[in-house]
């Protein structure tokens, strides 16, 4: 047998940040150093609560189980019920993963499509859910309409409330028609819900609140991350919940593969689940943060579409986001390009506020200065 006749490699789509390298060498020139505004990864300290039950549970010498602990699953569905309204879930619909990317970019495959499966994602989207489809090898589509499909039916439709990397939050009437919808065709219905505490101008639900799904979560799987709301995107804390029936495929899937979320970062999740104190202080420096950014670029003539959740401004100047990108960098900051995230986007940027309190007034003062 030889080697296959094309890498796995080619079936993917560029990786968009290695276009972003030049221009951050650029917003690294400026003289006070660069605002990094591209990529929202956390940069306040992880919770000590957690750090001190991370700590606590560091003697850890056997394998973890793939269906992850039992107090670990309670605690996710404890938090969705005490935060989020969710009802009617049990520990057979929730399984600890090492991280939502990863899941996102694994599961149409561990769900079973491949060719001549059809997966839709939103219009304005985070790469990974292309990348999930090319992986499994099935066909995918961008789009926020239902009846852009046509005869066709999907076998997999992911939607993102709040959006990555608009904020914009999916309204109570619309995630009830998306999930008729999907119920009437056949078609697993999978809501990325990463933002769901990071909310501003509205209140974002889950796809599993009863108002939403009608008290069943059959066809339905809804992901989660604690990276965001309690600063461990170090620590590749996250879930997936919803229907039993898929939540029992994947686990079985994933247990021939090992993938296990180690035993010590469980103990973690659930003093993060758990607290509330910390998640409402975090909220409060990101509130600050975009507050300050956001008036700074209307300020400087940018306008401000959405962003009503997230932790990003989605803001354009009505001209190609390259063309705002090179501004930007040019008074030393960075920030990711609208075109990243799809065809969409090609006229806005994403200013991610999860930088620094000092990074974030560096930026201001340079938006305010003109550099």
């Amino acid at each position: 047998m030889g080697r296959p006749t094309a890498p796995v490699s080619s079936r993917l789509p560029d990786f968009p940040w290695d276009r972003l390298l030049p221009t951050a060498e650029r917003a690294r020139a400026h003289a006070d150093g660069i605002v990094d505004l591209s990529i929202g990864t956390p940069v306040d300290s992880t919770p000590e609560v957690v750090q001190a039950a991370l700590r606590a549970a560091a003697d850890s010498p056997g394998y973890p189980l793939t269906i992850g602990r039992p107090e670990t699953r309670q605690a996710c569905v404890d938090w969705l019920a005490r935060r989020h309204g969710v009802t009617g879930l049990g520990l057979d619909g929730v399984l600890p993963v090492i991280g939502s990317k990863e899941l996102i970019a694994s599961l149409a495959g561990h769900l079973g499509l491949g060719a001549g499966d059809l997966i839709g994602y939103p219009e304005l989207a985070y790469p990974t859910y292309e990348v999930g489809a090319a992986l499994a090898g099935a066909r995918a589509v961008a789009t926020d309409s239902l009846t852009s499909f046509g005869p066709e039916t999907p076998a997999l439709l992911w939607i993102n409330s709040p959006s990555n990397p608009s904020g914009k939050v999916l309204p109570l009437e619309h995630l009830r028609k998306v999930v008729e919808w999907c119920r009437e065709r056949g078609t697993i219905l999978v809501s990325d819900e990463c933002y769901l505490e990071c909310a501003w101008d509205e209140t974002p639900l889950s796809v599993l609140h009863p108002d939403v799904c009608g008290g069943s979560h059959e066809g339905i799987l809804a992901v989660h991350s604690l990276s965001k709301r309690s600063n461990l995107a170090g620590y590749r804390c996250a879930f997936v919940a919803g229907d039993p029936a898929l939540v029992g495929e994947l686990l079985a899937v994933r247990k021939n593969l090992g993938l296990q979320m180690p035993g010590p970062q469980q103990v973690a999740m659930v003093a993060a689940l758990d607290d509330d104190d910390h998640v409402v202080e975090q909220h409060a420096r990101y509130a600050a943060r975009r507050a300050k950014l956001r008036e700074a670029l209307l300020s400087a003539g940018f306008r401000i579409d959405h962003s009503e959740a997230s932790l990003y401004l989605w803001a354009t100047r009505d001209e190609d986001c390259w063309d705002t990108v090179g501004w930007l960098a040019e008074r030393g900051i960075l920030v990711a390009p609208g075109a990243f995230y799809g065809t969409a986007g090609r006229r806005h940027v994403r200013v991610a506020f999860t930088a620094t309190d000092e990074r974030v007034d560096a930026a201001v003062a340079r938006l305010s200065s003109g550099g």
